[in-house]
């Protein structure tokens, strides 16, 4: 989800899970994955989510999370209404219009994921518990290094020298879906700052869909809407194969002559594969009907602008 919440799921009655199910269940996972029972699973050790079965589970519609910090039990879950974020509706008030124009942050992508999504696990004073458990935090390492889940970092000079990371969110990605599951905020409109940053390099990137999970005041505000789960997964199927290029690229899109650190964004590049084709498989998709994807913005429209104007000017020309 894209703002975190505390959740604690309701327990049902014995018998066999399915994914048809708005669920919240602990279950048994066996040796691929397979759905064995309603039971919690108690082993001497869990390992982390395989890459696969986390890959399927998205695909699926459903995804995992934990009822608090320190259990190793997990939750698969499917809302029955999702929230999604449509690409083209981002809602860019006139404080984030300024806020991004004065380049108050530096935005990186894949530069600190670990460090983002363990930001995203800390206890806050609405939010004392958390669905992250280290669990999750291990699992979704392995899901980073297969290059399906990324992070958007907010930066500023840190007393003394050096950076300091401010606000940040991290999402799964997949074919041209990006599933955005938590941001945190250490300054003022940091975390807003991210997700206007994602959802440009969402539509620069060539992705369609942009899922947030769970409906807050906070992300229907900036323009979110829900939907009935069965119209989720099915735009989900719309959404198959590759997006044009990869989110680093499309950092590097906006922020081409930034002074940000070096390698900022690279590791997107790297993890999200070649982008060499992708325009050729969009293109097919499209034939064949499976969505649209939105326009390149040719960065010579956006003139000499800073990466924060650039990002606002696209925005407010697209949306």
């Amino acid at each position: 989800m894209l703002y975190q919440l505390s959740y604690t799921p309701a327990l049902a009655a014995g018998g066999p899970l399915t994914k048809g199910r708005a669920i919240g269940n602990p279950l048994c996972l066996g040796g691929r994955g397979d759905v064995l029972s309603g039971a919690t699973m108690h082993a001497p050790r869990h390992p982390p989510i395989p890459v696969e079965t986390l890959l399927l589970a998205y695909r699926s519609g459903i995804f995992p999370m934990a009822d608090r910090r320190e259990d190793a039990d997990i939750f698969w879950v499917e809302p029955r209404e999702r929230a999604i974020l449509p690409l083209g509706g981002l809602h860019v008030s006139r404080s984030l219009r300024k806020v991004l124009r004065a380049d108050r942050y530096a935005v990186t992508v894949d530069q600190a994921f670990e460090a983002v999504i363990r930001a995203c696990a800390e206890p806050r004073t609405d939010h004392p518990e958390t669905w992250i458990s280290e669990r999750i935090v291990q699992s979704y390492l392995g899901l980073h290094r297969a290059g399906h889940a990324h992070s958007v970092e907010c930066w500023r000079n840190a007393p003394g020298g050096g950076r300091a990371l401010v606000g940040g969110l991290y999402g799964v990605s997949f074919d041209r879906v990006f599933c955005g599951e938590s941001m945190f905020s250490r300054a003022d409109n940091a975390s807003k700052v991210a997700l206007a940053w994602l959802v440009a390099m969402l539509r620069q990137a060539g992705f369609t869909l942009l899922d947030c999970q769970f409906m807050t005041e906070h992300l229907r505000s900036m323009g979110a809407v829900e939907i009935p789960q069965r119209e989720y997964r099915r735009r989900v199927e719309q959404a198959r194969g590759q997006p044009r290029t990869s989110l680093g690229a499309a950092w590097r899109h906006f922020a081409q002559d930034a002074a940000y650190p070096a390698g900022a964004g690279l590791a997107a590049g790297a993890a999200a594969g070649s982008a060499a084709g992708a325009a050729g498989t969009t293109g097919a998709a499209l034939a064949a009907g499976r969505g649209e994807a939105p326009e390149v913005e040719d960065l010579a429209a956006l003139g000499s602008a800073s990466p924060g104007q650039r990002i606002a000017q696209f925005l407010t020309q697209t949306s």
